[in-house]
């Protein structure tokens, strides 16, 4: 059910988040941009084109009237994407949290616009370190903002989608004790000890 107090904490959590990684961009500039990463099927560059891509198409959908995403694939990433990334996060910031009381449309479905806020702060804490792990960049969020999207993420890697072959890779283990960065990326099919 749509609660204003928990999205209004799940959007401050993602702005604070999407600051973070354009800093994480901004000095990422000297990093390869075929550098591998822990999100094994993308490259450096292709990674940041893939978040600044669907991070504009999201904040389109958050500020337009008809709440339809864009085409996450007509973006291209200008400079380090650092930019782009505060620029959205403050196009966010103006219509937070009362658009996400009306469902977000992604080509011919949609979902409720809560829900795919609380996804989108999962997903860039997740690519975040990402990138920042690929980059050789501290990435430190909140631990309640953490651990908001370890309560939000099992819901969606469902079997359908996490495993081999599949948008998600398996979970790979880590001790109930270690740290709430370390039990996301791993419940997010990455190795926390990952280096490039």
């Amino acid at each position: 059910m749509w609660s204003y107090r928990r999205i209004m904490e799940t959007s401050t959590a993602l702005n604070q988040t999407l600051k973070s990684l354009a800093d994480v961009l901004d000095g990422a500039s000297d990093t390869p941009l075929d550098a591998p990463t822990p999100c094994s099927e993308f490259d450096f560059q292709t990674l940041r084109a893939h978040v600044v891509g669907w991070l504009t198409a999201f904040t389109d959908g958050f500020t337009s009237d008809d709440h339809l995403c864009s085409d996450p694939g007509a973006v291209s990433v200008a400079g380090t994407g650092g930019d782009q990334v505060r620029e959205l996060a403050e196009r966010l910031d103006v219509v937070l949290p009362e658009a996400a009381a009306e469902p977000l449309r992604i080509g011919d479905s949609a979902m409720p616009g809560d829900m795919a806020l609380s996804m989108m702060l999962w997903e860039y804490q997740v690519h975040g370190w990402d990138l920042a792990r690929a980059a050789g960049r501290p990435w430190a969020p909140a631990d309640s903002a953490l651990e908001a999207s370890l309560e939000f993420a099992p819901g969606m890697l469902t079997p359908d989608f996490q495993g081999e072959g599949k948008a998600f890779a398996a979970s790979v283990p880590v001790p109930e004790t270690a740290p709430p960065l370390d039990r996301l990326v791993g419940l997010s099919g990455r190795d926390p000890h990952w280096t490039a």
